[in-house]
């Protein structure tokens, strides 16, 4: 919990606005929505729930400038995990992956 915090924080310009211990609450003023995070295993899930991991979760994040924030996240050492393509439809994008192997896909549309 506390790397992906820090990754999102540190590359994605979100604020922690809350925490407590196994969790974090994070927030951007132009965002749609906040990101809460919690350590597995947490006892405010579920207990079928406090084991599982984040598989198949893509936070995807529409911007602008695309090919700036590839170059901006590359200088900060973050590996781009798929390289900046362009769709058929129009869509362009890359991904990165955090720390816990959550893919955070950019997006810009042609």
């Amino acid at each position: 919990m506390a790397a992906s915090r820090d990754f999102l924080t540190a590359h994605f310009g979100y604020t922690q606005a809350a925490a407590a211990d196994g969790f974090a609450k994070l927030t951007r003023e132009d965002a749609a929505v906040d990101i809460v995070l919690l350590r597995r295993g947490t006892e405010v899930l579920p207990a079928e729930q406090r084991d599982q991991r984040a598989g198949g979760l893509i936070l995807a994040f529409t911007v602008s400038d695309l090919a700036d924030h590839a170059e901006r996240l590359h200088r900060a050492g973050v590996p781009l995990t798929m390289p900046l393509r362009e769709e058929p439809w129009g869509e362009r994008l890359f991904q990165v992956t955090d720390p816990n192997g959550v893919v955070l896909q950019l997006v810009e549309w042609a």
